[in-house]
């Protein structure tokens, strides 16, 4: 394993996107990186620019209008990049299935390491996914 691999495993950053969703899973995800939870134990720290994050953290249902800023973002991410779909929406639409503007699953638009599934999901799942997504780097 190469030195930058070594330490993306070790301090991966992350990169939280909304695509729409009811914010349940939001509020789920920023308990994740409260002190009660502490996903930083693991040396995971929330950023804010795609260009130096590692993992990124999509909650709701994928929009006509976010499809694109999604795959945008998703290829300004470094090699290795992660992504974890966060709740029931990016899943399968959940309470947003077949409306007009929902596109569809997210590993239709890009490429996903892992789901969280629930509605919403709770802190110790979504830090349960993280790990799991570390596993593959």
């Amino acid at each position: 394993m190469g030195l930058g691999r070594f330490f993306r495993k070790k301090s991966p950053w992350l990169l939280h996107f909304n695509t729409g969703g009811c914010n349940g899973c939001d509020i789920e995800v920023i308990a994740a990186l409260t002190p009660r939870y502490d996903v930083e134990r693991f040396g995971m720290v929330l950023k804010g620019s795609p260009r130096h994050a590692d993992i990124l953290i999509v909650t709701g249902p994928v929009t006509k209008q976010t499809k694109d800023r999604l795959i945008r973002i998703y290829e300004q991410m470094p090699e290795p990049k992660m992504v974890v779909g966060v709740g029931s929406c990016p899943a399968s639409g959940c309470a947003f299935y077949d409306c007009y503007n929902v596109v569809g699953p997210l590993d239709k638009v890009i490429p996903v390491d892992a789901y969280v599934p629930g509605c919403p999901p709770k802190p110790e799942a979504i830090i349960f996914a993280l790990v799991k997504a570390l596993e593959k780097v």
